[in-house]
């Protein structure tokens, strides 16, 4: 009889988790297996991109009778609020998408975030008056809050040590491909055609991420240790012998941590304390970086900007430029840490946002240089981008999956990502009230300084997690001496 010690059967995953048996193949595992289970989940966060970047294209034509729904053109302000408030509801959506996984788990958690998005596109196809987009942008923001709480958990509970920084840079990579797609087609289609575009992109999530399987660590916390089983092994394309190592490792942890039953008082202690407030810390850094200005108001910078270029191809070719920055993250998150992305991040974007504002300064001052530097605007953008996709735009989310110990995780993802999204109201909403103030360029500068201060917080502060497991990150927080664990 031949020597079958070393094989086992393929597992294939169903909508519950559940195993089909096929061929033999040799116990090692399927890497591309963990990658595909995460890009269906991150699906939803590029629809988040379509509709937060739904402002760029769509206030030129709220702006011109025969292409809007309304009976007459937006005020700048009612322009600021539609722009600011997705920002509000992202605000209560993280408390929702918390209180949702850690009830129904991580897979319908994720999949309820797709009601308040139907319901936003629902609404932006029958506003008759500028009340029904807002509270379209509000329903949006309460889908953004819950994808961004649950999709970086989900994630990270479904990753190996060695693959989990380029699963936690999915968020920004397909939400840099949601701008792309309303940046590349929002200009040259109609205002009722962008939102049926966006029914189907969370139509075909829904539809998608419906056969993926719940975390094993959720199952393992409602005391499905089979299903847990199950999950893992379709997770790794391997026997449910083969991941059996490694689920009792995931059930000591997520047994230590329900032993702890840790309150919202228990954020704010030890080394749960520092987890969190570096968590709040680097939200804050990456919303400071001005991110979202730039984003909501792409097409408006460039036209204020004068630049010699179309504002609708700038703004593809910023979008273009942003996906493609953002595929390179997963390929180094777990090579060169995330400390050193980082850094070299908030390194970038400060320089990126010094060139920006010394342009708006010569504009505004009718400068001769200004003229011959219409290209400024785009470089800039293009170098703020680059570097805002390698650092700070996705590894906030994922240090903050990997710094925040599972007994807290449920209370402090979400209030840090509530955090997040109150910054993120502040700056889209008052940062053309400061513009017109103080000029552009103080804004830009401002944001500028604000990268600076990213720079030397995580040089002092921020550890290295790059292929560490969760417990060994715990001990480096709490200061204790690390013991590697092996599967």
């Amino acid at each position: 009889m031949a020597d079958t010690k070393n094989y086992a059967y393929e597992p294939v995953c169903t909508g519950n988790g559940a195993l089909i048996h096929g061929t033999h193949r040799m116990e090692q595992g399927q890497l591309w297996r963990q990658y595909l289970i995460a890009a269906v989940a991150s699906i939803a966060v590029a629809s988040t991109g379509y509709s937060m970047g739904w402002t760029s294209p769509v206030n030129s034509k709220l702006n011109n009778t025969s292409e809007s729904p309304l009976p007459e053109p937006i005020t700048p302000n009612e322009a600021a609020w539609i722009g600011s408030l997705v920002t509000v509801g992202a605000i209560f959506g993280p408390f929702l998408g918390g209180y949702a996984a850690s009830k129904i788990g991580r897979r319908w958690g994720l999949l309820s975030s797709t009601l308040p998005l139907f319901a936003g596109w629902a609404m932006v196809l029958l506003a008759k008056s500028v009340g029904l987009l807002y509270a379209a942008r509000v329903a949006w923001g309460l889908g953004v809050g819950m994808i961004f709480t649950i999709s970086p958990m989900y994630c990270a509970e479904i990753a190996t040590d060695e693959a989990r920084g380029a699963l936690g840079s999915f968020l920004q990579l397909f939400i840099t491909f949601g701008f792309l797609l309303v940046y590349g087609i929002g200009p040259f289609i109609s205002y009722s055609a962008i939102a049926y575009i966006g029914i189907i992109f969370v139509a075909a999530f829904a539809a998608a991420f419906y056969f993926m399987p719940e975390t094993p660590t959720y199952l393992l916390t409602i005391n499905d240790r089979e299903g847990a089983a199950k999950s893992l092994a379709c997770i790794r394309g391997k026997s449910i012998q083969g991941v059996e190592a490694e689920l009792s490792i995931i059930a000591d942890g997520v047994a230590a941590a329900q032993a702890k039953t840790a309150s919202i008082a228990d954020v704010f202690r030890g080394a749960n304390f520092k987890a969190f407030y570096i968590s709040c810390a680097l939200v804050f850094f990456q919303q400071f970086s001005g991110i979202n200005a730039v984003l909501f108001y792409m097409t408006d910078i460039f036209k204020a900007a004068g630049s010699s270029m179309d504002p609708a191809i700038s703004t593809i070719i910023i979008g273009i430029v942003q996906m493609i920055a953002s595929g390179i993250t997963p390929m180094v998150a777990d090579r060169l840490g995330r400390r050193m992305l980082l850094l070299v991040s908030s390194c970038g974007t400060a320089i990126g946002l010094a060139l920006l504002g010394t342009y708006f300064l010569l504009a505004a001052q009718q400068s001769p240089l200004a003229g011959s530097l219409g290209f400024l605007p785009v470089a800039s953008l293009v170098l703020f981008i680059v570097t805002y996709c390698w650092g700070l735009g996705p590894l906030p989310w994922a240090v903050m999956s990997e710094l925040l110990p599972v007994e807290v995780k449920a209370a402090a993802s979400p209030l840090a990502t509530a955090f997040c999204w109150v910054l993120g109201f502040l700056i889209t909403r008052y940062f053309s009230t400061i513009s017109i103030a103080l000029g552009t360029h103080f804004a830009f500068w401002l944001f500028g300084v604000f990268c600076i201060g990213s720079f030397f917080f995580t040089l002092l502060v921020v550890p290295e997690t790059k292929g560490k497991s969760f417990s060994e990150i715990q001990d480096i927080l709490a200061g204790r001496p690390t013991k590697p664990e092996k599967v």
